[in-house]
């Protein structure tokens, strides 16, 4: 196995940073230069960045029924792209806050699902678009009881109109396939759910 490069002090030089737009959201433009990979330092390039904070991603899972709890909202970046602009996805919001990933997690599974998580399960954290954005993502599963859960949820205040859905992980994972669920989130959660399912079901049950 070939070793990846290990940057040290140096090998990224941001000669001039320009504000671009503040927003909710907020775009910078760097202007830089880094390291290449024979040694020599590269030459002046221009990259804008999508400045996020970062987010958290939740999917409620009953052990004791093997079921997931997904929602389903309208999200603006579909349009153009998919002839659904309402996706399934993950209980998710940002870190906009003091608070850690998990706070988040379980906050925003009341609010998004009115459901009270258990144990949660660190899955990974990862960047979703390094290329132009400097989001991370924080990916749990967490523990929940799926009986009676459904309606629809959300924040008016934030513009939001959430449905909640229940169902069982092999349902959930041929949503993958058939391309109802085509988010990064949903697809790793998922996925990894499936990899793990009897550990979680034994350590939770």
């Amino acid at each position: 196995m070939s070793e990846t490069f290990k940057p040290v002090e140096g090998d990224v030089e941001i000669l001039r940073r320009e504000q671009c737009f503040r927003g909710f959201y907020s775009l910078d433009r760097l202007h830089l230069r880094h390291r290449l990979f024979d040694g020599s330092m590269g030459a002046e390039i221009d990259r804008e960045v999508f400045l996020r904070h970062d987010a958290v991603c939740v999917l409620p899972y009953d052990p004791v029924n093997d079921k997931v709890v997904l929602i389903e909202q309208f999200r603006i970046g579909a349009i153009g792209k998919s002839d659904n602009p309402w996706l399934l996805e993950l209980v998710a919001g940002l870190i906009d806050k003091d608070e850690q990933p998990e706070e988040v997690a379980r906050r925003e599974a009341v609010e998004e699902a009115g459901l009270e998580l258990g144990a949660l399960w660190p899955v990974t954290s990862y960047f979703p678009s390094p290329g132009g954005s400097n989001e991370r993502v924080y990916l749990y599963v967490g523990r929940c009881d799926s009986d009676g859960a459904g309606g629809v949820f959300g924040l008016a205040d934030e513009g939001e109109d959430i449905r909640v859905h229940v169902w069982s992980l092999d349902e959930a994972l041929a949503a993958i396939g058939d391309g109802r669920i085509d988010n990064a989130a949903s697809i790793i959660a998922l996925q990894w759910l499936a990899l793990n399912r009897t550990a979680v079901r034994e350590a939770w049950s």
